[in-house]
């Protein structure tokens, strides 16, 4: 029960301190964003058909666009105090209401993909340097460095061809079937389906990432002094790796699972737009070129406290793999 306290308190402790950076990343995207050309008063112009100067004025006064930079910052900063993230002239709804509809769908993607890049990542890993310099860990090392190189939006372009149009083994786009009132167990069966190419997908680069990071931990653990003296005891080799080595050799990964969340977020763009998945990531998408700035900025906002808050939790998760580490204060001690 201590230990858990402790661990809590320091997951709180992690987060304040990283309000700071939030506000840091919310200034930043605010004044980033703005230098971009355009703003919605001009795509509703173009829309509707009508882009004289009155029609256009009126529609920057509506949405606050005419009053000066410092002015709109100013508000901006004020609304999140009480976590208003504003409004979104394209969908026409509340941006918080918006941003929450789609974070499970993305949030499911991402936990899914996770799951699959560090398990096989860290399974084909350990592998590679159990046969280090045997035809095994040299096909596993040229697999890993071909789809380290493949772009994401490749790979899930050649998943539709070949498993959805060819084979028709899966949906290409969605997140559940159109018309269908399935409900329960046959509901998730039929999310789980659509989900299957996506993950895969996304998984993809960082299941190469973390196998060549767990080859090369698994290499320098397996050479330290306290693995010879276990072999000088006469233990087994497989109770050697799974009890001693891999144990160490994992914290590595877990460190890079932790800042792989940002990059992640930011691959679930691209994948999300290729397999229609209704998520924060084709929200995004559509929100740039819709150049609706406050629906952006409120993605931002929400998907760097997320990155905090995974953070501090991969600190947490460092005790559970060894128990020799604890947090104290923010550090390892």
């Amino acid at each position: 029960m201590a230990m858990w306290f402790a661990n809590g308190k320091y997951v709180l402790s992690r987060i304040l301190h990283g309000i700071p950076i939030i506000i840091a990343i919310v200034v930043v995207n605010f004044f980033l964003i703005r230098l971009a050309p355009g703003d919605a008063a001009q795509v509703l112009a173009g829309e509707a058909g009508s882009a004289t100067e009155e029609y256009m004025a009126q529609i920057r006064a509506q949405f606050g666009l005419d009053q000066p930079l410092w002015v709109q910052f100013i508000n901006y900063m004020k609304n999140l105090l009480v976590f208003d993230l504003g409004y979104s002239f394209r969908h026409g709804r509340e941006i918080s209401s918006l941003i929450f509809e789609r974070l499970g769908a993305t949030a499911l993607l991402m936990f899914t993909s996770m799951i699959l890049s560090i398990s096989f990542g860290i399974l084909l890993g350990a592998i590679a340097a159990i046969r280090d310099r045997t035809y095994v860990s040299y096909v596993i090392m040229i697999l890993a460095i071909i789809t380290y190189a493949t772009p994401l939006f490749w790979v899930g372009l050649m998943l539709i061809i070949l498993f959805s149009l060819n084979l028709g083994w899966f949906p290409t786009s969605g997140y559940e079937t159109i018309g269908t009132s399935l409900t329960g167990f046959r509901y998730i069966l039929d999310v789980a389906h659509h989900l299957v190419l996506p993950a895969i997908a996304l998984s993809f680069f960082y299941m190469a990432l973390y196998t060549r990071l767990m080859r090369a931990s698994m290499l320098e653990t397996l050479g330290q002094d306290f693995i010879k003296t276990a072999r000088a005891k006469g233990l087994s080799n497989s109770h050697i790796v799974m009890h001693h080595a891999l144990r160490n050799a994992i914290i590595p990964v877990v460190t890079m699972a932790g800042v792989q969340v940002s990059a992640m977020l930011g691959g679930s763009v691209i994948i999300e737009s290729v397999f229609g998945w209704p998520g924060l990531g084709l929200l995004a998408y559509e929100a740039l070129f819709a150049r609706d700035l406050n629906l952006l900025l409120g993605i931002f906002f929400l998907s760097s406290i997320l990155v905090v808050i995974t953070n501090a939790l991969v600190d947490v998760i460092y005790t559970l793999i060894d128990p020799r580490i604890r947090l104290t204060g923010g550090r390892h001690g």
